[in-house]
């Protein structure tokens, strides 16, 4: 089964179905058969990666990744890019091209503790243990 994301006027997701994919051109005949704008993604791609669904690890066959990312309530779709881009969270946050991911434009800490993005700092903040 393949996924499809409906699009609004301005390319943002409001809808993601499953359906029946016959043929390359499915998209184009459920464009024209319904006036709404439909593109097909893929459940499995994460970041331009296609990971195989029973081992969570990149495929073998990367001809299978679509689109950058599963497609969500609220992602845009970009035409020039090809790609389906989540929701900017925070104002500070750049797009990477490679995933059409935000990320931070300060890094994560890689010391096992937890941390929050705070906007008004643009830093991550040490989240207190809950004891």
């Amino acid at each position: 089964m393949a996924h499809f994301a409906k699009l609004d006027e301005n390319n943002v997701v409001i809808f993601v179905t499953v359906g029946r994919q016959e043929d390359d051109g499915k998209e184009d005949e459920l464009t024209a058969r319904t006036g709404d704008v439909y593109k097909q993604t893929s459940y499995n791609t994460r970041g331009g990666v296609h990971y195989d669904p029973n081992t969570n690890e990149p495929s073998a066959d990367q001809s299978k990744a679509l689109r950058k990312n599963y497609a969500g309530l609220g992602y845009t779709y970009d035409a020039g890019r090809d790609a389906f881009i989540p929701p900017k969270p925070y104002a500070s946050w750049i797009l990477n091209e490679q995933t059409c991911l935000w990320e931070s434009p300060v890094p994560y800490p890689n010391d096992e503790k937890r941390y929050t993005w705070d906007e008004d700092t643009t830093s991550w903040v040490e989240v207190p243990n809950a004891n």
